[in-house]
């Protein structure tokens, strides 16, 4: 998805992306010097530790403030499938000197009503094997089943992301980091009026009691909760004019002209003081 985000934010940012020989993903630069083991750290997420918009993100603040290499996985609407369903990945990671792992979203989980076959935000529905974004998917549901239907399947969506996040926390085997990087606090009261009162931001479906249930397998847990900068004016990375973006989301073909979903610069620069301590630490163990 590399690839798409560059397509879609060519005038915004140059995300410096590259290919590893037998990957067939783009990922996040500046490229590595080395993938000698523990010759880089690693990050692992969604669209929030790729960095969409935003020039530094995190982990590339991190690699400059380390002296250090970083391996940025972070991949277009990942959750902890995405990563378990590729062997690569994990053994990237476990060959790291240490890995940041984001709370990704749990719109992504397969349950009795919906498939994700790839661990991303597209869904199958099963009844007719439709294929849907996380959104319209639930959206379409709350307006046909029950509420108690709703509410087994709000359950068993959080019992699998629990789950798949202890699984993928345990099979990396180095120093890890779990961040929650997000405009939200992890408590949240969900709604059952739209998809996104019932997934509340991002991450989605994910709350407090999710995170005590598998935060004791990371070395350290970090919470960075900012909305500084957001909406975030785009700007031509050529002219510096003001610029907007098309997406899926421009359901009307304009032009969005600023960012309010992916974490803002400044953002980015909150998440890199609070990790920094940390990661100067497993840096120097």
């Amino acid at each position: 998805m590399g690839y798409g985000y560059q397509k879609r934010d060519y005038e915004i940012v140059d995300y410096q992306l590259w290919q590893m020989d037998g990957i067939p993903y783009l990922y996040r630069g500046p490229k590595p010097a080395s993938l000698e083991s523990d010759n880089y750290f690693s990050c692992l997420g969604a669209a929030q530790t790729f960095g969409c918009f935003c020039e530094k993100p995190f982990p590339t603040l991190l690699s400059e403030k380390l002296s250090f290499d970083v391996l940025n996985i972070g991949h277009a609407g990942a959750g902890p499938m995405f990563y378990l369903q590729r062997e690569k990945h994990i053994q990237l990671a476990n060959n790291a000197k240490f890995v940041i792992l984001q709370v990704m979203s749990g719109r992504s989980e397969s349950n009795s009503i919906f498939e994700s076959k790839q661990g991303r935000g597209l869904l199958e529905r099963r009844s007719d094997k439709k294929m849907l974004p996380a959104e319209k998917a639930y959206n379409e549901f709350l307006q046909t089943a029950g509420r108690k239907m709703i509410t087994d399947t709000l359950i068993e969506t959080r019992e699998n992301y629990v789950k798949h996040m202890m699984e993928l926390l345990s099979l990396i085997k180095v120093p890890k980091v779990l961040l929650w990087f997000s405009e939200r606090i992890p408590e949240y009261e969900e709604s059952y009026e739209s998809a996104r009162g019932l997934f509340g931001k991002y991450p989605q479906f994910v709350n407090r009691g999710m995170i005590d249930q598998f935060i004791h397998l990371a070395d350290y847990y970090v919470e960075c909760i900012s909305s500084e900068g957001l909406p975030q004016p785009l700007f031509s990375r050529f002219t510096g004019k003001k610029v907007g973006f098309l997406g899926t989301a421009n359901a009307d073909g304009k032009p969005r002209m600023f960012n309010t979903y992916y974490p803002s610069p400044e953002m980015h620069e909150r998440a890199f003081h609070a990790l920094a301590d940390i990661c100067i630490k497993l840096k120097n163990q």
